[in-house]
């Protein structure tokens, strides 16, 4: 078989100085034609390096028995081939989530086998390896997504609860397919061959022996290895509730100074910049790095400092009591903190059009991942908004060949948008911009078809043809869950620091003064785009999230040690 080239780092040949460093993790074994090295749906799964010998990575693989060899039948796709000297595995692997892809060996050969935690371990020390492995594991992640590899979500597109798991895939960074009921030949087959009913459906098959029946989002976070624990014993000494970069940042140093931290997420890790694109203005990263690449790596740093991860926890209410912050979450038990950090980010808001919500899930969208793309194709996009994200988006979009229309509402591209995303939009010919407009009117029947736009600068309203319609409008605060508990502005942003008055007279045994990022409430921070006045950007949010770190010392230091003179008070 041909081996499968090298793509963008995907498929790298380890040299022989690297292979043997990795052998001192792990012991070099021989295998049999048709042996299974990883059966799709496993957990701790090794790591193998190939040796001798041709290894596939392939999809709907069938296995008769533990020791009988793999069946490469009809219903199996091989994804990739691998040659002496590839390594095996993608992101999972490194992350602690079900492998995606099982691999058989075509021929008797000789691998190099080092178990999971044992790799987590090199790639998180060995700097050369390391790098080399974790780039190439984010790269297969990408290519798997883009393939339509992975598990199989099986129900109707028209289906609210198929929509949500696949929003939940896709802002998570899952390899998923949609499998159709409506237009997919398959859709049938596979009910058949792993027993799923009707009253099943949307089910999400991992593999032909791990199928999950209607799962909730919770449930599915917990299959794919997004949930560390499912209740928490003891009490720890931060949470951070929301997973933007903002709270990433603020989970890593907070662990990485030795503090115990929970990181607590609603639906997906990365928040909204965990769907862009592309970052271009993210300091270190000259040519960009997208948002899925920076997010995976930031849960990596987490994991190495041994955060717990929560993803589909929202939360629900949050008080102190008896100097310790409880909070209760959907889906989850409840956590209890010393200290804790707000940064649960915006959500874009709704167009106040008459019918909208009818297309949403289907046709209209507020994030413009891989999946969507996918769902696109080559069909009219529209994509509203003026901002950075709708940018991205549009120039995202265009470049997998839907040719878009970006409507504005200002009159001036640049008034929102950074000018190095504006120019490159003027000059892509695969987008038209229309500004000073608005969307008045959507129509279609079981999907979007048409928009009318209402054209200012004209006065004129016309009807445009749109099979999709991207939202990036505004931003409404997650705080909804915070009213009553802490102080607000009118739009629903946290306040902190000097926009508060101090600390009214039961908290005067703390002995200091509000800290910058400090709530209405002693101990309880915020960061990031749910803070009033903060700057909407990746890199405020993070640097925010790294820097409340520093004041949580100093509200824990004094909870410690009892009341001092804080270096807060000075100048403040």
């Amino acid at each position: 078989m041909i081996e499968t080239p090298d793509v963008s780092g995907a498929y790298p040949r380890l040299g022989q100085a690297q292979i043997d460093l990795l052998g001192r993790a792990g012991h070099s074994r021989a295998t049999s034609a048709g042996e299974v090295l990883i059966q799709a749906g496993n957990f701790d799964t090794d790591f193998f390096v190939v040796l001798q010998g041709t290894v596939l990575v392939v999809e709907g693989l069938h296995v008769a028995g533990s020791r009988q060899p793999a069946d490469l039948g009809p219903g199996t796709r091989i994804l990739e081939v691998h040659g002496p000297g590839r390594f095996l595995g993608e992101l999972g692997l490194v992350e602690g989530q079900p492998a995606f892809a099982s691999t058989v060996s075509a021929e008797a050969g000789e691998v190099l086998q080092i178990s999971g935690e044992d790799l987590r371990r090199v790639v998180l020390t060995d700097a050369e390896v390391g790098e080399t492995i974790l780039r190439a594991h984010l790269q297969r992640r990408i290519l798997m997504i883009s393939w339509g590899a992975g598990m199989r979500i099986v129900g109707s597109r028209f289906s609210r609860d198929t929509i949500r798991l696949l929003e939940f895939a896709a802002a998570n960074r899952l390899p998923h397919r949609l499998v159709d009921l409506e237009n997919d030949e398959q859709a049938h087959a596979i009910l058949d061959r792993v027993g799923i009913l009707a009253n099943d459906l949307p089910a999400v098959v991992l593999s032909a022996s791990r199928v999950l029946r209607n799962p909730s989002t919770a449930d599915l976070a917990v299959a794919m290895g997004l949930r560390a624990v499912k209740e928490h014993s003891a009490s720890y000494d931060l949470m951070v509730v929301g997973a933007g970069p903002a709270g990433l940042a603020a989970a890593v140093y907070a662990a990485s100074d030795g503090l115990s931290v929970v990181l607590k997420e609603g639906f997906a890790i990365g928040g909204q910049a965990g769907t862009s694109p592309r970052i271009e203005n993210f300091l270190g990263f000259p040519a960009g790095i997208s948002g899925g690449e920076l997010t995976e790596r930031a849960v990596i740093q987490a994991r190495k400092f041994r955060v717990q991860i929560n993803v589909a926890c929202r939360a629900s209410t949050i008080e102190l009591r008896d100097g310790e912050f409880r909070a209760e979450f959907n889906g989850s038990g409840p956590a209890t903190s010393r200290a804790a950090l707000l940064a649960t980010g915006v959500h874009y808001r709704r167009l106040p059009v008459l019918g909208l919500e009818e297309f949403e899930g289907i046709s209209v969208f507020y994030a413009a991942t891989v999946h969507e793309a996918r769902l696109c194709g080559s069909q009219p996009v529209t994509v509203v908004g003026g901002g950075n994200s709708a940018g991205q988006a549009a120039l995202f979009l265009a470049g997998t060949g839907a040719p878009v229309r970006l409507v504005v509402r200002g009159a001036d591209l640049r008034a929102g948008m950074s000018t190095y995303l504006a120019e490159r939009i003027e000059e892509h010919r695969g987008i038209e911009v229309l500004l000073r407009a608005n969307i008045v009117g959507v129509d279609g029947s079981s999907a979007l078809e048409r928009i009318i736009v209402d054209l200012g600068a004209t006065g004129e309203q016309r009807i445009f043809e749109s099979r999709y319609l991207f939202i990036f409008i505004g931003a409404k605060p997650h705080t909804e869950w915070l009213q009553g508990k802490l102080a607000l502005d009118d739009d629903g942003f946290v306040l902190t620091g000097a926009d508060l008055e101090d600390f009214p007279p039961e908290f005067s045994h703390l002995g200091r003064r509000r800290m910058p990022l400090e709530t209405s409430l002693p101990g309880m921070f915020a960061a990031g785009d749910v803070r009033h006045g903060s700057v909407k950007r990746v890199t405020a949010a993070a640097g925010e999230g790294s820097t409340a770190v520093a004041m949580i010392h100093e509200h824990l230091r004094l909870l410690r040690d009892g009341p001092s003179r804080a270096r807060w008070n000075e100048g403040q």
